[in-house]
C-alpha cells in the first residue's frame, strides 16, 4: 500500500494525477464550535432540515431534498442556507494541507466549503466557480484571478486561464468570491444539460486534462449525482484511483470498469493516514 501511494503522489507532483475531492473528506470533520460538518448525503439533508429526517424518497438523493425545500421556501433560501453551512469556521484537514503541498497545478474540489481558498490566501491561483440556472449565458462557470496583495479576487478569462500556474475548480459552487451553489435538482438539471453540451468547463481545461488520470477522495459512484458529475468533469481521463472501503455496489464496478479505475480498498481514514505519511 505504501508504493502505490507513494506512486500517486509523485503523479500528483509531476501533474499526471489531479485530486478530485467530495463530500466524503469531512468524516469526523467538526467545526469550532463542535459541530459535525456533512460529510454524506444524509448528514447534509439532516443539516438542511433543522436535524429532521426527510420522507425515504427525499433521504435518497440531497439535491432531490434541496429541490423540495426551495419550493416551499425559495431559490433565494436555499442558497442563503448552504452559504450559512459552509461558512462555518473550521481548520484545515491535514489532507487539504498535504495536497496543497504537493503543489499540484489543478484540483477538483466539488465541495461548497472555503478551505483550500482560506489555504491559498498568500498564493496567486485561478478560481473556477461553477454556475446553474444563469440567464442569457451558456456557460455555467465564472473565472477569477487571487490577488495576494489586495486579497481580492479580480474575474478573469478563459483565455487568461491559459496562464494559469495554479487551478482550483470549485464546480458546484463557493461562498467566494459571491454565495452560490448548485444544490437542488433544477441546479443539477441545468448544470448537466449544459454540461453535456460542453459548457460547464473551460476550453483550455478540455484540452490540459487529456489523457490525466484522477484521485477520487470522498466521493460515492453508489450515487447518481457523484457519477454523472465525475464523467462530465474527466472526460478523457486515462484512468485513476477510487478510495473506498470494499465492497463495491455494482454501479461502482461498472463506472470504475468504463473508466479504468483502479480501486483502493480501504477507508478514506486509513488512506489518509498513509497518504499523509508516505514521502
Amino acid at each position: 500500500m505504501n508504493k502505490l501511494i507513494e506512486k500517486i503522489k509523485e503523479e500528483i507532483k509531476n501533474q499526471t494525477t489531479i485530486p478530485y475531492l467530495g463530500i466524503g473528506i469531512f468524516k469526523n470533520v467538526k467545526t469550532k464550535e463542535g459541530e459535525q460538518i456533512p460529510y454524506d448525503f444524509d448528514s447534509l439533508i439532516l443539516k438542511m432540515n433543522n436535524n429532521r429526517p426527510m420522507s425515504p424518497r427525499l433521504m435518497y438523493e440531497f439535491s432531490r431534498a434541496a429541490m423540495h425545500l426551495e419550493q416551499r421556501r425559495g431559490y433565494e433560501y436555499i442558497q442563503q442556507l448552504t452559504n450559512f453551512i459552509y461558512t462555518k469556521s473550521f481548520e484545515p484537514t491535514k489532507l487539504h494541507k498535504e495536497i496543497i503541498n504537493l503543489n499540484p497545478k489543478y484540483i477538483i474540489d466539488t465541495n461548497r466549503d472555503l478551505k483550500f481558498q482560506e489555504i491559498l490566501s498568500n498564493t496567486p491561483y485561478t478560481l473556477i466557480v461553477g454556475k446553474a440556472r444563469i440567464l442569457n449565458n451558456d456557460y455555467r462557470f465564472e473565472i477569477y484571478k487571487w490577488e495576494v496583495k489586495t486579497k481580492k479576487y479580480i474575474k478573469s478569462t478563459q483565455e487568461e486561464l491559459k496562464n494559469a500556474t495554479k487551478i482550483l475548480f470549485k464546480p458546484m459552487g463557493s461562498p467566494l468570491p459571491n454565495p452560490s451553489f448548485i444544490v437542488s435538482d433544477a441546479d443539477y438539471v441545468d448544470w448537466f444539460t449544459e454540461a453535456m453540451g460542453g459548457f460547464a468547463v473551460p476550453s483550455f481545461l478540455k484540452k490540459y486534462r487529456k489523457s490525466k488520470k484522477y484521485l477520487f477522495l470522498g466521493t460515492n459512484f453508489s450515487t447518481d449525482t457523484d457519477r454523472m458529475m465525475a464523467n462530465e468533469l474527466t472526460l478523457d481521463l486515462e484512468g485513476g484511483y477510487y478510495v473506498k472501503e470494499s465492497p463495491l455496489t455494482k454501479k461502482e464496478e461498472n463506472f470504475l470498469k468504463k473508466h479504468n479505475l483502479t480501486h483502493i480498498p480501504i477507508s478514506l481514514e486509513e488512506f489518509n493516514k498513509y497518504f499523509i505519511e508516505a514521502l
